[in-house]
C-alpha cells in the first residue's frame, strides 16, 4: 500500500485545549485507518500544505464574541483574503468539528464562519459538520462519539482500503511519534534553571522554578490576600502581581498563570508507578521511527531539546496528573496490564455504550488520573511512553480586575489585579477536590515569580465608548472584568474633561449579585469611596443568602412568591431596574457586559433584557429578540463566561 497517497491533516484551533484533545483523538482515528497523519495548530500549516493531504480534520473552539482562538486566527486572515479566487480549495476535503456552550449568543460561531468559508472557497466537505455543546451533561462526548463514529464510516467511503488491507484494530498500541530515553550525555545530577532546584526542598508547594513558556513574562507576586472570612464556604483571593516592563491592556483582557503540580502528588505517581529509584535521572525525547522528522512538535508544549527534562519535573510542570482521564486514556492504560477484571473494566469505559458508566466514574466525582492508577493498581505505564498518555498541563485564563495605571509606560512596569475563587470542594464520594491551578494559585507568596502571558480578550473595550453608559452584570468573581473597566472608564472620563470640559460621562450601573453582604461582597469600599468621589456609577447588589438588600441599593433581596420566600438575584434586579435598563441601553445607544459563570446566568439576563424591551419599548416578544440580536451584531452585548 502506498502510505504517501493517504496523507491526513488534523488541524485544531483551541483556547483552553478541548480542541486540542478533540483533535488528537481525531489524529488517532485517522491513523488507526492507515492514514499517514499530522496533527497541528491551525496557525502551524499555510493553504498550500492544506492541498498537500487527501483529507483535513479540524477541530475548533469559539472564544469571545464569536471569534475564532488565537491560534487560529493567522491561516484565518490568509482565508479571508479577497484576492482568493473562487474554487481555490475545490481539491481539499474536509471534516470539522465544532466545541461551543449554548449559554453564549454565538453558539460554535468560529466553527460555521471556518465551515462556511471553506465550502465557500470550494471545499468539499465528506460528512455532516458536529458539533458539541458545554452543557451537555456528558461533556464533549456525548455529541463527539456519535459524529466520530459516522467520520469513520465516510472516511472508509472516501477513502476505502486496498484489497487485504484492514484498519489497524482498537485493542493495537499505536506507536507515538516520540518516545523518551534517558540522555547518557547529561549530567547525572538534578537539574537546575536560573539558579533554583527543579526538586522542591519544601514537600508541601512546587518548586519555584520558571517556566520556559513562548511569549512568556516574569510577573511578581505583589499580595495574595483572601478577601472572603475564613468561615465562608470559599476562599476568594485577590492577587496582585507585578511585571517589570510595560505591557499595556484594557478590560476584558486576561492573564494566562502555568500551574504546577505538587511534590506529594508527584511523588505519589512515581511510588505508584515504581519509577522512584528513576525519578531524577535527565531523560531526553527520541524519535519512535524514521518516520519522525526532526520539525515534529515534542508531546509537550514548551519542551525544547535544551529543556533539562526529568520524570520528576515532567511530573511537577508539564504533565497534568490531577485531570479528569478522557476515554482515550483508559483505552491505553488496558494495554498494560496483566489483571484480566481490571483490563476488562478499562475496556468497558471506552465503549460507546457506556458513556454514562464513564462519566460517573470520572466526570460526577471529578476523579484524577493519579486516582485512576491508584485503584486500577495493577496498570503500570512504561514510562517511555508516559509524556504520550497524560495531556500537557494547560495554562488558566484569569480575567484582568485592574485598569493600567496611567503611569506604567513611564515607570516601565505594569501592575495586573487578578479576583480568583479558589476550587475546593468534596464530590459525591467525599473526597475533597482541589483546583490544579487554584491550589496552585492560593499557595503562591508575596516575592515569588511565576512565568504567565498577557492575552487580548474578547470584550472589546475602546476608549469611544466612554461617553455612552454601559449596564454590567457580574456576579461573583464575574465582577472582575467589571471593576477593570469601572476604574477604566474612570481614567477615560478624567482624560475626557482635561481636553473637553463640558462633555459629561455617561452613568453607568453594576448589578452585582453574591451569597452574602458580610462575606463576599467583592471591592464593597471601592464602590462606597467612587460613590463618593462623584464617578457615574451605581452598584446594585443582590445577595441570594440574605433577607434584605446592604446599605447600598436598599433593594429588596427576597420576595415573596405565592406567599413563599424566594431568593433574588442579578437577574430579578435587572427586571426591577427594567425602565433604567432600557433608557440606557435602548434610548442611550449603550452597551450591556456579563461576566462570570457560563450555564443559566447568562439566559436568565437574556430573558430578562428581552422583557425590559417588550415592557417599555412597547415591542412584541420577537421584536424585542431581535433588538436583543441586533445589539450583538453591532458589537453591544458582549459576554465572557467560563
Amino acid at each position: 500500500m502506498n502510505v504517501e497517497a493517504r496523507r491526513a491533516l488534523v488541524v485544531y484551533g483551541s483556547e483552553t485545549g478541548n480542541a486540542q484533545d478533540v483533535a488528537e483523538e481525531l489524529g488517532r482515528l485517522a491513523e488507526r485507518l492507515r492514514f499517514d497523519t499530522h496533527v497541528a495548530e491551525l496557525n502551524a500549516v499555510s493553504l498550500k500544505q492544506l492541498l498537500q493531504h487527501s483529507v483535513v480534520l479540524i477541530s475548533i473552539s469559539t472564544t469571545g464574541q464569536g471569534e475564532l482562538p488565537a491560534n487560529s486566527q493567522k491561516l484565518w486572515r490568509a482565508l479571508r483574503s479577497t484576492r482568493l479566487p473562487p474554487a481555490c480549495l475545490q481539491q481539499l476535503r474536509f471534516a470539522s468539528f465544532g466545541l461551543g456552550d449554548t449559554s453564549y449568543p454565538k453558539f460554535n460561531w468560529a466553527h460555521r464562519k471556518l465551515y462556511n468559508r471553506l465550502v465557500q472557497l470550494g471545499a468539499r466537505p465528506i460528512c455532516d459538520r458536529g458539533e458539541s455543546d458545554e452543557q451537555h451533561p456528558e461533556g464533549i462526548d456525548g455529541s463527539f462519539l456519535p459524529w466520530s463514529t459516522s467520520l469513520r464510516q465516510h472516511l472508509l467511503e472516501h477513502f476505502p482500503l486496498p484489497d487485504g488491507v484492514e484498519p489497524i484494530p482498537d485493542d493495537v498500541l499505536l506507536e507515538p511519534k516520540w518516545l523518551l530515553n534517558f540522555d547518557e550525555y547529561a549530567k547525572h545530577e538534578p537539574p537546575h534553571v536560573n539558579g533554583m532546584s527543579l526538586i522542591s526542598d519544601d514537600d508541601e508547594v512546587p518548586p519555584d522554578d520558571l517556566l520556559d513558556i513562548p511569549g512568556g513574562l516574569t510577573a511578581t507576586i505583589v499580595s495574595n490576600d483572601r478577601l472572603t472570612p475564613s468561615t465562608h464556604w470559599q476562599d476568594v483571593r485577590h492577587i496582585t502581581t507585578e511585571i517589570p516592563s510595560y505591557h499595556p491592556y484594557v478590560p476584558g483582557d486576561v492573564l494566562t498563570i502555568y500551574p504546577k503540580n505538587f511534590p506529594t502528588d508527584v511523588n505519589e505517581f512515581l511510588s505508584v508507578m515504581n519509577w522512584t529509584s528513576i525519578a531524577d535521572k535527565p531523560l531526553r525525547f527520541a524519535p519512535s521511527s524514521p518516520s519522525t522528522t526532526p520539525s515534529s512538535s515534542f508531546p509537550i508544549p514548551h519542551v525544547a531539546p535544551t529543556t533539562p527534562l526529568t520524570l520528576r519535573i515532567l511530573l511537577t510542570n508539564h504533565l497534568d496528573i490531577m485531570s479528569i482521564p478522557r476515554r482515550s486514556f483508559f483505552a491505553h492504560l488496558a494495554h498494560f496490564t496483566q489483571d484480566e477484571f481490571q483490563r476488562d473494566r478499562l475496556l468497558e469505559f471506552t465503549n460507546p455504550e457506556y458513556i454514562d458508566e464513564l462519566y460517573d466514574y470520572t466526570t460526577r466525582p471529578r476523579r484524577s488520573i493519579l486516582e485512576v492508577l491508584q485503584e486500577f493498581e495493577t496498570v503500570k505505564i512504561p514510562w517511555q511512553r508516559i509524556c504520550s498518555m497524560i495531556p500537557a498541563i494547560r495554562g488558566r485564563q484569569f480575567s484582568i480586575a485592574s485598569a493600567l495605571n496611567p503611569t506604567a509606560e513611564s515607570e516601565n512596569r505594569t501592575r495586573i489585579e487578578l479576583l480568583i475563587a479558589i476550587v475546593k470542594y468534596r464530590t459525591v464520594i467525599k473526597r475533597t477536590r482541589q483546583g490544579v491551578c487554584t491550589r496552585y494559585v492560593s499557595a503562591l507568596k508575596p516575592g515569588q515569580s511565576i512565568t504567565v502571558t498577557l492575552q487580548k480578550g474578547g470584550l472589546g473595550v475602546t476608549k469611544a465608548e466612554t461617553e455612552r453608559p454601559v449596564v454590567m452584570i457580574g456576579p461573583g468573581t464575574g465582577v472582575a472584568p467589571m471593576r477593570a473597566l469601572t476604574y477604566q472608564r474612570k481614567q477615560w472620563r478624567e482624560e475626557s474633561q482635561l481636553t473637553m470640559p463640558e462633555k459629561q460621562g455617561a452613568r453607568d450601573v453594576l448589578f452585582f449579585g453574591c451569597r452574602n453582604a458580610e462575606s463576599d461582597y467583592f471591592f464593597k469600599d471601592e464602590w462606597e469611596q467612587l460613590k463618593k468621589e462623584n464617578v457615574p456609577l451605581d452598584v446594585l447588589a443582590a445577595f441570594s443568602r440574605d433577607q434584605v438588600g446592604s446599605d447600598v441599593t436598599h433593594l429588596e433581596k427576597s420576595v415573596l412568591i405565592n406567599g413563599q420566600r424566594q431568593k433574588v438575584y442579578v437577574q430579578d434586579l435587572v427586571r426591577q431596574q427594567s425602565a433604567r435598563v432600557y433608557e440606557a441601553l435602548a434610548t442611550r445607544n449603550g452597551i450591556v457586559y456579563i461576566c462570570g459563570s457560563s450555564g443559566k446566568m447568562p439566559q436568565a439576563i437574556r430573558e430578562a433584557l428581552i422583557e425590559a424591551f417588550q415592557s417599555h419599548g412597547s415591542m412584541e416578544r420577537e421584536d424585542a429578540e431581535a433588538y436583543l440580536a441586533g445589539m450583538e451584531k453591532s458589537g453591544r452585548y458582549k459576554q465572557e463566561t467560563w
